[in-house]
């Protein structure tokens, strides 16, 4: 009954949280176990007790204020700086300037939502296709989970009971790979249909966007440099940023505005309650995981049918594939750690680093592919380009990114070389 409850719900496109909750209440009816319903609040606050949790809402924030301040387009500029050059030069400043962001704001929704705006109009005026230049940015929006600090990898690192800086010490190799990967797609398709090509900015125009953007690079280098060198935590880390990204946006660049900051907290916080209320409902719903035992029986199921690890990853990129183009990135997550990192670490002996980068990558290609695809429609509405004419440019970047997930599958090193 209660799985059928929850299929019903999911498919009927309810509310993930809404959905693990009615799920975890369906199931206690149903055992009968009714004293459960006394500590079924008490659990759903358990499941916040995290003090990793709140660098989700500050790395959001951060986000907010960088492109209310003005912090975005500096840095597309220090990007058309090195890479404005070549052929398909707009192409490039695209990916360079997404990973740039992706050291920052950590969510790859909000990253396409930025940058469709910022540069699919741009590439499109130079003379791009419309579509190449949508799936350009849609695709480098994939860098913000994976290039730390990544809100799934805090989400993950929760759930996993590990340290969030080690998890985003983790995805560092995995990111650049995804980066590499995507710059040599938009080689080859230079090479195949030759891209637009613009001048290389004068020595006196390069001296300035780097003069202006160097207090906008303190963002990311603060961020990474702080969990390194271990001067601060993740959440601190996320704390420090979002000061610098106010004070740099308010005093240095002069595009925030105090009466830009209400608007600016009010998405933050609903977008921070949307995640934080998924959590907390899926601490209620790991009952029924629990009391029905279901890792150990996929367990045993799974252990019959391969005994090797890397066999077993290419089974779990599979479904979760599947799992992504369905379902959020984030409640999928949320859904299928506690089943599977059971099995991964217990029965394969698989580090949950690895894991995590591995099911991260895999969980956010479903942002970009049909039906659900959350990241392709948002990246056609902000850029007034239809989601087929996306996805029909978009198929090399995916491609390359399915490859670097293999490769990250067979080798553990490139997830743990730097922990």
């Amino acid at each position: 009954m209660t799985a059928l409850i929850f299929c019903v719900l999911l498919f009927g496109t309810v509310p993930i949280a809404v959905v693990l909750a009615l799920s975890a209440i369906v199931y206690i009816a149903e055992s009968d176990n009714f004293i459960l319903f006394d500590s079924f609040a008490q659990q759903m606050f358990s499941g916040l007790e995290n003090y990793g949790l709140l660098a989700i809402p500050l790395f959001m924030l951060t986000g907010e204020l960088m492109n209310a301040g003005g912090i975005t387009e500096r840095l597309i500029k220090v990007a058309r700086v090195f890479v404005g050059g070549f052929r398909g030069g707009l192409a490039w400043i695209n990916i360079v300037s997404n990973m740039l962001m992706a050291a920052i704001i950590g969510s790859a929704v909000s990253q396409i939502a930025i940058m469709s705006r910022a540069m699919v109009p741009a590439m499109t005026e130079e003379g791009y296709d419309p579509g190449f230049a949508a799936a350009t940015t849609a695709a480098g929006g994939l860098l913000a989970p994976v290039i730390p600090p990544s809100m799934l990898f805090i989400i993950y690192g929760v759930l996993a009971q590990i340290p969030i800086g080690d998890m985003f010490l983790a995805g560092i190799i995995p990111g650049m790979m995804m980066f590499l990967g995507f710059v040599m797609v938009i080689t080859v398709l230079g090479w195949i249909s030759p891209l637009p090509r613009k001048e290389w900015m004068s020595a006196r125009e390069s001296a300035k966007a780097l003069l202006e953007s160097l207090p906008a690079v303190l963002i990311p280098a603060s961020i990474i440099s702080a969990i390194l060198f271990g001067v601060a935590t993740p959440t601190e880390s996320a704390a420090i940023a979002s000061v610098i990204a106010f004070l740099l946006g308010r005093f240095v660049y002069r595009h925030l505005k105090v009466s830009d900051l209400g608007t600016v907290l009010v998405r933050t916080a609903g977008n921070s309650a949307l995640v934080i209320f998924m959590i907390a409902t899926a601490n209620v719903f790991g009952w029924v995981i629990i009391y029905e035992a279901i890792p150990q029986k996929l367990a045993a199921l799974i252990t019959v049918v391969t005994a090797d690890p890397f066999v077993f990853l290419l089974i779990v990129n599979g479904v979760l594939l599947l799992v992504g183009m369905l379902i959020d990135g984030i409640a999928a997550i949320i859904l299928v750690t506690p089943i599977l990192l059971p099995i991964a670490m217990g029965s394969y002996g698989i580090s949950p680093y690895q894991f995590g980068i591995v099911i991260s990558i895999n969980l956010i290609l479903g942002l970009l592919t049909p039906p659900v695809g959350v990241g392709l429609y948002i990246a056609s509405a902000m850029s007034a380009v239809k989601p087929v004419q996306i996805f029909r440019a978009l198929w090399p970047f995916l491609l390359a990114t399915l490859i670097v997930l293999l490769l990250l599958s067979r080798f553990p090193d490139l997830s743990t070389t730097l922990i």
